[in-house]
């Protein structure tokens, strides 16, 4: 038999909504790895978590598929770390690595290009001394073929091709046994020699800036986008750092020679070395020209050839201690098509050198005594054993197909996440706490329901939390629960609505029982229209905000939604229940007994008004 109309058959809301629960609950236990416990964010857990901006050699915006193969690349590196529960997300034009626990800090390399190149040796000196002195003439006659270890600066590594196996060969460092050809491919060419007596570079001073430009560009940056402004300082660097003048059209020519030599020496005395620098053309150097660059301890400068060998033809890198020289090094291994590169061009240029640039940074330049056939080399400098495995990671996994720089980088100790968690928490009961304490007192028994109804919207936000967490990876931080703090009174505020309500329908003159329908059909309308609005305001929000912000309208604009079941399905039943029990409908429990008069006495004045008309 169908209600009476107006009237709603409470158990069969209940009934739906413990339906909803015990789905969620089922899904929350019996899907996944079945743990009850939502994803926390750094910031509750502990952790450190690096937020990478993408930047482009012209300034514009990176494509979505660019963004998504570094992704993949950045998240291979991060399972290398061997650390579970790490993420990589993509948010707008940034990569957010988040990596939970006390072993977070390798998360801060993760973003290096990693573009490994191959170049040969045409120049170099001393980083102090470059402004002073003549680049050291090239060694392209192959007299020098075994130069030996004296003089070789510190931090210049070498490269060794020696891994286990008798046919490999070796290239030991050396300073001063450099090259004058250059090479693409493999094949060699005939390059600069030694600089003529009597031939001053030219004195530029030094960057005061720091980003290893000169001093004399970067001003008309004022007014442009960041994006625009970092495009004009890599192709102004681009412009003198890989000048194709750099390298001698024809190596027969001598008067080209010197030029080029001229060349070389006001390039290498512009150059800023010092460590910390930042360099505009990390990533963003173009392989098919020369480059003028620093070893990676600032210490050493070179002019370097055309890229003859990819750092994509590296098949394996592993990091290994030598146990004969000392020290850890990387171990290479090629391809088919990048053995056969090296083979070549280490047989065609004994005695020269070749320099392994990691990112625009010379890492090692040995000297070549022999040939190096099988397809294996080797990256020795002064590495630590984490350097070293940082190094082997990055290019086993590929170099990014954009360049990176860190925009934000924080670091959370889980003692820290643990208290803040502990305050987010408390900050929740005591928000629930003085709602509860001022819906009892002002609404009695209806107070008594609203406390219930938000301990039953919690044990679906709960299940909530952990199943999105479980199949988009939300994590919940300090700004989520700030979220969810907040919509405690977004819910609490649908309460009031209908219970001033109801009590608007009492003073007209009704009962408690028939005026709930009455009140319910008003307040539902309300309700709605607040809900819809708090919704699109925290839509809005997440697709205008960055970061944190956006956990907090994540959280803001699901707890307003599921304010919405709370109340359909849990808030109305139950004060429909209350108004048909005589005994918690009483105006001493329901707190309703100063309406009820209010609403007799204006029946009585009616009635009173209709006998004497």
């Amino acid at each position: 038999m169908a209600p009476p109309a107006g009237q709603i058959r409470p158990g069969r809301y209940f009934a739906f909504f413990v339906v909803i629960v015990a789905a969620l609950y089922s899904l929350v236990f019996f899907t996944g790895d079945g743990s009850p416990t939502p994803k926390l964010g750094i910031d509750l857990k502990g952790g450190t978590r690096v937020t990478l901006t993408a930047r482009t050699p012209d300034g514009s915006d990176p494509s979505r598929e660019q963004l998504q193969q570094a992704r993949q690349i950045i998240e291979n590196r991060v399972n290398g770390i061997g650390v579970s529960g790490a993420e990589v997300l993509l948010d707008g034009s940034n990569v957010v690595i988040t990596v939970p626990g006390e072993e977070g800090e390798q998360a801060k390399t993760l973003g290096q290009t990693a573009q490994l190149a191959f170049r040969q040796v045409i120049a170099a000196v001393p980083a102090g001394a470059a402004g002073n002195q003549q680049p050291d003439p090239g060694a392209g006659s192959g007299d020098e073929g075994d130069a030996g270890d004296e003089g070789a600066p510190p931090g210049s590594g070498s490269g060794d091709g020696e891994q286990g196996s008798g046919d490999q060969g070796s290239a030991d460092e050396a300073d001063g046994a450099d090259t004058g050809d250059s090479a693409n491919d493999g094949e060699q060419g005939q390059g600069g020699g030694g600089s003529p007596p009597g031939v001053v570079p030219a004195q530029q001073p030094d960057d005061p800036d720091g980003d290893g430009q000169g001093g004399d560009n970067g001003q008309d940056g004022q007014g442009q986008s960041l994006q625009d402004e970092t495009a004009q300082q890599i192709q102004e660097a681009r412009q003198w750092r890989q000048a194709p003048d750099l390298v001698p059209a024809d190596p027969t020519d001598q008067a080209a020679m010197q030029q080029a030599q001229q060349v070389q020496q006001q390039a290498l005395a512009r150059l800023n070395c010092d460590p910390g620098t930042l360099d505009p053309l990390a990533g963003n150097d173009a392989p098919d020209r020369p480059l003028v660059a620093c070893n990676q301890d600032g210490t050493e400068k070179y002019v370097l050839s055309p890229v003859f060998l990819e750092g994509t033809n590296i098949q394996d890198a592993t990091a290994t201690y030598n146990q004969q020289q000392g020290g850890w090094v990387v171990n290479l291994s090629f391809d088919s098509r990048g053995a056969d590169i090296w083979a070549d061009f280490t047989a065609q240029n004994i005695g020269s050198q070749a320099a392994f640039v990691l990112d625009t940074e010379v890492v090692s330049a040995p000297s070549i005594n022999e040939a190096i056939a099988g397809g294996d080399t080797q990256i020795s400098g002064q590495f630590g054993q984490s350097e070293a495995q940082d190094l082997a990671d990055v290019l086993k996994y590929g170099s990014l197909p954009l360049s990176f720089e860190s925009s934000d980088a924080t670091t959370v100790s889980a003692t820290l996440g643990l208290a803040t968690l502990q305050a987010g928490l408390i900050a929740g009961a005591v928000g629930l706490a003085l709602v509860f304490v001022y819906c009892l007192f002002y609404y009695r028994i209806l107070g008594v329901l609203t406390v219930l109804s938000l301990a039953l919207s919690a044990t679906i936000v709960y299940a909530m939390l952990v199943l999105l967490g479980r199949w988009i990876g939300y994590t919940l931080d300090i700004a989520g629960v700030v979220g969810f703090i907040v919509a405690i009174g977004v819910t609490a505020d649908s309460f009031v609505v209908y219970f001033e309500r109801l009590k608007d329908e009492m003073r007209e003159g009704r009962t408690f029982r028939s005026a709930v329908p009455r009140g319910w059909a008003k307040a539902r309308r309300t309700i709605l229209a607040s809900d819809a609005v708090m919704f699109l305001a925290a839509g809005v929000l997440y697709v205008l905000a960055v970061g944190e912000v956006k956990g907090f309208a994540f959280t803001l604009g699901m707890s307003t939604v599921l304010d919405l079941i709370v109340v359909f399905l849990v808030t109305h039943p139950l004060v429909a229940m209350v108004s048909r029990s005589k005994r918690l409908s009483s105006p001493k429990l329901s707190g309703l007994g100063a309406v009820q008069q209010i609403g007799t006495s204006r029946r009585t004045t009616v009635r009173t008004s209709m006998k004497e008309a």
